[in-house]
């Protein structure tokens, strides 16, 4: 199984949300072979997009997780309450959390642990700045990120664990990683985040994350270490997101 995540972001109101929402329904309705796709909406389109992909085949997931089930945290948003919303998964510690809002790897071990005592399904996300890849010290980096994250915490061993690998310097850019990068550390993290956790190998999915598009995502997605892809801005058009799902098939289809 192949599995495409289109994280929205700080785009779209609700009612743009919903339109995109039944775009990507309809390109998926009737085919084979297809991914799991997951789409993950702005916190105020949840409730909206919910109703949308009811008895469809996208599922819904959300932007971040709050550390707490309840009370005086402002602004915070509990697993209990993105369950509520029907969500199935939720990013956390995805690098514009770290970077731009300056959340630590103790914060991210908190939502992972809040998750953990749900049925919420986590995606993780790792990846080294360019000064620290610059440096040669990308493996150093991303284990400190995973012994932080999942270290000692107690994860449901029947319920799958996503670790997206997002290197900071290829989001947004022109160029993403190139093949031989992002397969070498994918590899690395999947050894990790294993010896980590002592999950099986078969709860333990890698994504890509980091400027996949249309035109790159069948090169990633058809490498063995790779179990899906983390989409940001090309997951605003319908059109690239068709894409990129087309890719996915293709993939799954060739290695049956």
């Amino acid at each position: 199984m192949k599995y495409i995540i289109g994280n929205w972001k700080m785009n779209l109101g609700i009612r743009e949300s919903v339109a995109l929402a039944r775009g990507v329904i309809r390109i998926t309705r009737g085919k084979e072979g297809l991914p799991e796709i997951i789409i993950c909406p702005a916190f105020t389109a949840l409730s909206e997009v919910k109703k949308t992909l009811a008895h469809s085949r996208v599922s819904l997931g959300a932007q971040n997780c709050g550390v707490e089930k309840s009370g005086a945290f402002t602004g915070e948003i509990s697993a209990g309450m993105l369950l509520d919303a029907e969500c199935k998964y939720a990013l956390v510690g995805h690098s514009e959390r770290r970077h731009i809002f300056g959340e630590s790897n103790e914060i991210v071990r908190k939502r992972l642990e809040a998750m953990s005592k749900t049925k919420l399904i986590p995606v993780l996300c790792v990846g080294e700045p360019k000064s620290e890849r610059d440096a040669g010290n990308e493996e150093n980096y991303v284990t400190d990120q995973l012994k932080s994250a999942l270290d000692g915490l107690s994860l449901n061993k029947k319920k799958p664990l996503f670790i997206a690998y997002e290197p900071v310097w290829a989001i947004g850019a022109k160029e993403p990683a190139s093949i031989a990068e992002m397969i070498n550390l994918q590899a690395f993290i999947r050894l990790v985040a294993k010896k980590i956790t002592d999950l099986p190998d078969t709860s333990i999915k890698i994504l890509y994350g980091g400027s996949v598009d249309s035109e790159n995502a069948y090169s990633f997605l058809r490498e063995g270490e790779v179990d899906g892809v983390l989409v940001g801005g090309a997951s605003l058009s319908i059109n690239k997101f068709e894409g990129i799902i087309k890719a996915a098939s293709d993939v799954i289809v060739a290695q049956q």
